[in-house]
C-alpha cells in the first residue's frame, strides 16, 4: 500500500482489513488475545477478567457495523456473557471494566437492542462507580493494596459512566466521571502537555502524595501511551459534557504528543526515556490510540480548527499501515507490530498488542463514517 495519503489508500485498505480480520477469526478462535510475540505472531490466550479482553470482540463489533456482515456479529456475540460469568467467580476486575464492557455489552446493546447487553453494561458502570474515592476525587486503580492509586488509563473508562448516566437518566454517574476527569486535568496532565502515569493519594484524606513511574521510564518521564489515553479520554469527556476545560486539556496533550513524534509519526514508548531515542522501542499502540483520539478531537471542532488534528491522525495511520502492519504475513494473527507493553518491567517489548489493533481499526472506522462511538 504505497499511496501518498491515507485517503487515497482507504478503499484498498478497508478491503485488506476485512480479509485480515476474517483470517484472525479463524486463527484466534475462542482465545482472549493480548500479546503476540514478534517471532511467532501468535496471540496468547488470557483470562476473561484480564484488562484487554474486550478489544478483540470490539474489533468484531466495529467490523459488523461497518460492513453489515453477520459473521462478525456471531463471533462477537457471547463475549459480554463470558465476562458476566467470570464476575460471579473469583476474579480481578478493576478500573478497566470500561475497556471490557464498552466494546462488548454496550456496543452490542447499541447495535442490536439486546437487553442483556444493556444490563451488563449498567452493572459494569455501577462497579466502576463503586471504586470512586470521594476524598481524593479519583477512581481507584487496580486491586490488592493499591487503595490510593489512580492512573491516567482510567481517562478512557469514563465513557461507560457517561453512557450509564444517559441511559438511565441518573446524573450520579456523570458526577463521578467529571470528578475523576477534573483530577486528570489538574493532576495528571502537566503544564507542558506531558502526562503522569500513576499518582498516589492518601486513601483516607485524599491528600496527594507523589507521582509514580509506572509503565513510563520514571516519575518525571513521559510515557507515550499514557499521553494517548489522556488525549483520547479527555476528547471523549468533552463529547459527553461540552465542558471546554476537557477540550483544552485534550488539545494540550495533542500538541505535546505531536511535537514529540519522530519522522515516521509513530511514537517511542516514552518521550523522555533517553537523551537520544533512536535505540528506544516504538509503541504502535500509543500511535493508534492517539490517532483515534485526534480524530475525536477533530470531530469536536469547527472545520478550520479540526484540520490539523485530522491530518496528523491520517499521517500516523498511513505510517502504521505502510510500515508496521502485517499485510504480507497471512500467518500473523495481529494487525500491527512494534508495540511496547511495559518496558520498565521488561514485559512485552516489540510485540503486537490487541489494543493497538483495536484503536487502529477504530480510527479507520471513524474515517469511514463510523457512528457508534463507545469510548
Amino acid at each position: 500500500m504505497q499511496a501518498t495519503t491515507l485517503r487515497e489508500a482507504l478503499p484498498d485498505l478497508w478491503d485488506a482489513l476485512q480479509q485480515k480480520v476474517d483470517r484472525m477469526i479463524l486463527q484466534i478462535g475462542g482465545k482472549s488475545p493480548h500479546v503476540a510475540p514478534a517471532d511467532t505472531g501468535v496471540y496468547d490466550d488470557m483470562r476473561h477478567d484480564w484488562w484487554t479482553s474486550g478489544f478483540w470482540p470490539g474489533i468484531l463489533w466495529i467490523m459488523h457495523e461497518m460492513t453489515g456482515k453477520e459473521h462478525y456479529k456471531q463471533a462477537a456475540w457471547r463475549w459480554d456473557e463470558l465476562f458476566e460469568q467470570k464476575s460471579i467467580q473469583a476474579n480481578n476486575f478493576h478500573h478497566d471494566v470500561g475497556f471490557q464492557y464498552l466494546p462488548t455489552a454496550v456496543i452490542k446493546y447499541k447495535l442490536t437492542g439486546d437487553e442483556d447487553g444493556k444490563r451488563r453494561g449498567l452493572l459494569a458502570a455501577n462497579f466502576l462507580a463503586g471504586r470512586f474515592n470521594i476524598a481524593g476525587n479519583f477512581l481507584r486503580a487496580w486491586n490488592q493494596d493499591k487503595t490510593g492509586w489512580a492512573i491516567v488509563d482510567s481517562s478512557m473508562n469514563l465513557s461507560i459512566l457517561f453512557w450509564a448516566a444517559e441511559e438511565i437518566s441518573d446524573p450520579r454517574f456523570t458526577h463521578i466521571a467529571k470528578a475523576h476527569a477534573d483530577t486528570v486535568v489538574n493532576r495528571f496532565i502537566r503544564e507542558d502537555g506531558s502526562v503522569n502515569h500513576i499518582l498516589s493519594f492518601d486513601p483516607l484524606t485524599g491528600e496527594f502524595i507523589e507521582p509514580l513511574g509506572g509503565q513510563g521510564a520514571g516519575p518525571d518521564s513521559s510515557w507515550s501511551r499514557g499521553a494517548a489515553w489522556a488525549l483520547h479520554g479527555m476528547a471523549n469527556t468533552y463529547r459527553y459534557t461540552a465542558d471546554t476545560a476537557y477540550l483544552r486539556a485534550a488539545q494540550r496533550v495533542a500538541h505535546y504528543f505531536l511535537a514529540m513524534l519522530p519522522a515516521d509519526g509513530v511514537a517511542h514508548w516514552d518521550f523522555r526515556a533517553a537523551e537520544s531515542l533512536d535505540s528506544e522501542p516504538r509503541d504502535t499502540s500509543a500511535a493508534s490510540c492517539a490517532a483515534s483520539g485526534l480524530l475525536e478531537l477533530a470531530a469536536a471542532l469547527p472545520a478550520v480548527q479540526a484540520r490539523p488534528y485530522r491530518e496528523a491522525a491520517e499521517r500516523i495511520l498511513l505510517s502504521l499501515t505502510q510500515n508496521y502492519a502485517t499485510w504480507d504475513r497471512p500467518d500473523h494473527e495481529a494487525i500491527l507490530v512494534a508495540g511496547t507493553g511495559n518496558k520498565p518491567a521488561g514485559q512485552n517489548i516489540n510485540v503486537s498488542l490487541i489494543y493497538g489493533d483495536y484503536f487502529y481499526v477504530e480510527a479507520l472506522a471513524k474515517l469511514q463514517g463510523w457512528k457508534t462511538r463507545i469510548f
